[in-house]
């Protein structure tokens, strides 16, 4: 079995959101789901809160029935598992759990607020994109309610840049495809990164180029079966490009983490955060350099 799928877990429309994806990605990637919740350590707890054994210890049973309750929403022929922790943020010990059991991807949910079917960043989502050394996956509003959990992935496009990354976005996607045997579709970024001053036909030249060697590298890497091609994203902006876009049920998208992310870490940058937006889909962040389970 290859490297399991975590989600971090929370007794909300968003924790939902976030095994209904984490139940799709395992099952398409024919792997195992550990469901995970985080709850405060001592310190972290106010200070009226006496710091008893008793208390942690109702914590630790009250994390247990969420969990119980959210692992009966996971199709019964999948592996699963689930796990209270306790850590000073919950973003940390969710990448404590994913190091532990080396996790290929890490599923959380968005907040509610924004568009339906859209994301639309919380406090613990945002710190993850912030500090994690695993792929993490962003389950749009509404997945719980909206996607069948048996809904293969249907299509995967990788949002392939120039920027540093680029090499380890290709590759992780291209593996999540092999396993998954989805078809992949590649939309190059390179006219949002391109400098200042560069005309219409300059960057179409550009972004033509880039897209031919991407192609050609995707094609090297997958297995025969597997289509795969480029698409042209029209629009003056981010945003308007993916807003342009057409979008295939089960359909994930790969980006990768800002230049300013350390090695092997995520930051999530300006461009994934402007396609975050307009995204109905969910969002699969990559650090810059590709991290293996046993790393």
């Amino acid at each position: 079995m290859t490297a399991p799928v975590v989600v971090g877990y929370t007794a909300t429309d968003a924790g939902g959101d976030a095994v209904a994806l984490g139940a799709r990605l395992a099952r398409a990637l024919g792997t195992g789901l550990h469901l995970v919740i985080v709850l405060p350590n001592e310190g972290t707890r106010s200070a009226a809160v006496a710091p008893e054994r008793a208390y942690e210890d109702h914590l630790r049973a009250q994390g247990k029935r969420w969990l119980q309750d959210a692992m009966t929403s996971v199709p019964s022929d999948l592996e699963r598992h689930g796990h209270v922790r306790f850590a000073d943020s919950y973003a940390e010990g969710l990448i404590a759990a994913g190091e532990e059991f080396g996790a290929r991807l890490i599923v959380v949910g968005t907040a509610r607020g924004g568009l339906f079917g859209r994301h639309t960043l919380g406090s613990v989502a945002s710190e993850l994109l912030h500090s994690s050394t695993i792929p993490v996956a962003l389950a749009p509003a509404g997945t719980a309610q909206e996607v069948d959990l048996r809904l293969p992935i249907g299509r995967i496009t990788i949002a392939v840049g120039s920027r540093p990354g680029a090499e380890a976005l290709l590759e992780e996607g291209t593996a999540l495809a092999a396993d998954s045997r989805s078809d992949v579709r590649l939309v190059s970024l390179v006219p949002f990164d391109a400098p200042p001053g560069l005309d219409t036909g300059e960057l179409r030249q550009v972004g033509a180029k880039h897209g031919e060697g991407v192609l050609a590298a995707a094609r090297a890497a997958l297995p025969q079966g597997i289509a795969v091609e480029t698409a042209h994203a029209p629009g003056d902006s981010v945003e308007d490009a993916v807003a342009h876009l057409d979008w295939l049920p089960g359909e994930v998208v790969l980006v990768g983490s800002s230049r300013l992310a350390q090695p092997r870490r995520l930051f999530l940058g300006s461009t994934a955060a402007k396609m975050l937006h307009e995204l109905p889909v969910p969002m699969i962040v990559v650090p810059r350099s590709r991290r293996t389970p046993t790393d």
